[in-house]
C-alpha cells in the first residue's frame, strides 16, 4: 500500500478555515472519511490527488508532493466524484473509458484490449456504442469507475459515490469498491458502506476528531450528530 501523508494541513476559503492542522499518516487498504457537510470531509480527499493543495502544511503521496508534483500524483491517484455526469465526457460509453489512456502511449491494440477488458469488468460491454448520458445512475457511477481503473491506478479516492444512487444501485457500487484490489479512500455519509473497512477518519468543523478501526470511530462520529 502506498502511503499518504497530511503534515499540519490548514486550508481555507476565502476567510473561512475549512481544514485546521491535519496531521495524518495513512497506509492501510481500505480507509473511510466521515463527518457532517460542511465538515472538510471532501476538501481532505481531494488533496489526496492535488486537486486541491493546502495553504500551509503539505500532503504527499507515497513521497510526491501534491502541489509541486501533482501530474505524477494523479497517474496513481484516480478520484471518482459524487455526480458521474460531472467527470462523463466523451459521447459514447467505450469513448469516455478510451478518453482515459489517451496519455499512457499505448499501441491501439493494446489500448483497445483494456477498454474491452474494463467493458467486460463492469458489465458494461452491451452498453459500449450507447450514450453516455443516457445511462442510468447506477450505470454512469459504473462508467465512471471503470474509466478511472481502466488507467490501473494504485489508489481510488471515492467522493461519496453512493449519495445520488437508490439502494440497489448503491449496493452494487459498494460490492465493486469493495471487490477492488487497489488502495481506497471513500468519503461517505451512507455508513453500512464501510463495512470491512480498516480504519476510519472522523471530520468535525475543519478538525480531526476520530481516527480509529471502524467501531471507535463510529461511536464518535454518531455522538457528533445526536
Amino acid at each position: 500500500m502506498s502511503t499518504i501523508e497530511f503534515t499540519h494541513v490548514t486550508h481555507r476559503f476565502g476567510e473561512r478555515t475549512v481544514l485546521r492542522d491535519i496531521h495524518l499518516t495513512l497506509t492501510e487498504r481500505r480507509i473511510g472519511i466521515v463527518g457532517a457537510n460542511g465538515s472538510g470531509k471532501s476538501t481532505l480527499a481531494r488533496m489526496i490527488n492535488g486537486l486541491v493543495t493546502p495553504d500551509e502544511g503539505s500532503v504527499t503521496v507515497a513521497g510526491l508532493d501534491v502541489a509541486t508534483r501533482g501530474r505524477e500524483v494523479r497517474r496513481q491517484v484516480g478520484f471518482v466524484f459524487t455526480n458521474p455526469d460531472s467527470q462523463i465526457v466523451m459521447p459514447t460509453v467505450r469513448e469516455d473509458i478510451a478518453f482515459t489512456l489517451r496519455r499512457h502511449k499505448l499501441t491501439p491494440a493494446v489500448a483497445a484490449t483494456r477498454v474491452a477488458a474494463t467493458l467486460d469488468r463492469f458489465g458494461l460491454t452491451e452498453y459500449a456504442e450507447h450514450p453516455a448520458h443516457l445511462l442510468s445512475g447506477g450505470q454512469k457511477q459504473l462508467l465512471a469507475l471503470a474509466a478511472i481503473l481502466v488507467a490501473e491506478p494504485q489508489i481510488l479516492v471515492a467522493d461519496e459515490p453512493t449519495t445520488l444512487l437508490d439502494a440497489r444501485n448503491a449496493q452494487q457500487i459498494a460490492e465493486v469498491l469493495t471487490g477492488l484490489d487497489q488502495q481506497i479512500v471513500v468519503v461517505t455519509h451512507q455508513l453500512d458502506l464501510l463495512v470491512g473497512f480498516d480504519r476510519i477518519i472522523v471530520i468535525n468543523e475543519g478538525c480531526l476528531v476520530a481516527d480509529d478501526a471502524p467501531k471507535a470511530a463510529l461511536r464518535t462520529y454518531r455522538s457528533l450528530l445526536s
